[in-house]
């Protein structure tokens, strides 16, 4: 997963790719991320078009008809380019529509497909030898049509750089609030998903489906304030013993609700929330990296640095010094 900070062009140019059929939730997502008027919160302005890729007007999955000012040659001039989703993965998309994403890519503009949009960019052979991900409901499906692509369908979205994919509806706007945070940093994100009344970030590597959300039982209540309890004092050595004994639950029962809960395993949440952690005080203090991984409960730099490079792919100083633009 990609982090680094961007330097943005004056004015970024969005194309956001619109069809026949289009849920106009999924439509909207980059327009909620990237088309509103933000400055006021130190947010700058993108330039946002909708582009469609068939004559208009189009009709969308609730009838509503839509008219937009852009074909597909606006894509020409797009530094991003993303298809919010796509009506039929048994659809092959137009040829037109193919060819303008292959000449955005080989310009270097940066491909998103949120949704079933990510069986767009494979259609258009975007993402052969590279990981990815869309809903999983899709997925199964998706490995067999593309055997080339190392398919992950467990996680919310995967930045691979020029190339970005996320799963279902919510995770579109995950991944555009962390193509966001790449470009301009965490304050502008953290504006951004405060007025949409959102959680600021969730990784990519959280899994998509969670069978039971938290809390629904008395069981969900107690892990719902351990899990509370555990994030206010991650500097402590926290361990399966005592988050079980704060929700009141045996070691057995503790680590079958919270998988069921969270989809990860109790080793997996801490270091999740300990490299999140990590990675917000980097961006927003000048503090030491020993003194950032006391904080975040990783003990030492070296722990800190083995567990981010893990899961970041690039080391703490790094992250700092790209992502702040320093």
């Amino acid at each position: 997963m990609s982090l680094r900070r961007e330097a943005l062009p004056g004015n970024r140019r969005i194309a956001v790719i619109a069809f026949h059929g289009i849920s106009l939730f999924h439509l909207a997502i980059p327009g909620m991320v990237f088309g509103e008027d933000r400055t006021d919160g130190g947010v700058p302005r993108f330039e946002v078009q909708i582009c469609a890729s068939e004559p208009g007007p189009l009709s969308t999955s609730t009838g509503i008809t839509i008219v937009t000012s852009h074909g597909l040659d606006a894509v020409r001039h797009a530094d991003t380019v993303i298809v919010p989703s796509w009506r039929d993965p048994e659809e092959q998309p137009s040829e037109a529509l193919l060819e303008a994403l292959r000449q955005a890519a080989g310009r270097g503009a940066c491909l998103v497909g949120l949704c079933l949009g990510s069986w767009v960019l494979a259609a258009a052979g975007l993402l052969d030898g590279r990981p990815a991900t869309t809903h999983w409901i899709s997925s199964a499906a998706f490995t067999r049509r593309y055997p080339r692509i190392h398919v992950d369908p467990r996680v919310l979205y995967i930045d691979d750089g020029d190339v970005l994919t996320s799963a279902g509806a919510a995770a579109g706007i995950d991944c555009c609030l962390h193509l966001l945070r790449r470009w301009c940093g965490t304050q502008a994100a953290g504006y951004v998903a405060r007025r949409l009344v959102v959680p600021l970030h969730r990784a990519g590597g959280q899994a998509q489906y969670i069978e039971r959300p938290i809390p629904a039982r008395a069981e969900d209540e107690r892990l719902s304030k351990a899990l509370d309890w555990a994030r206010t004092r991650l500097d402590e050595p926290l361990g399966l013993d005592s988050l079980a004994r704060q929700a009141c639950m045996s070691r057995r029962t503790f680590t079958r609700e919270f998988r069921r809960a969270t989809g990860a395993s109790p080793g997996q949440w801490l270091r999740d929330q300990r490299v999140a952690l990590a990675q917000r005080l980097l961006e927003t203090t000048d503090q030491p990296v020993e003194r950032i991984a006391h904080h975040a409960g990783f003990g030492t730099a070296a722990s800190l640095r083995q567990h981010f490079k893990a899961m970041l792919g690039i080391s703490p100083s790094a992250f700092r010094e790209r992502f702040r633009g320093h």
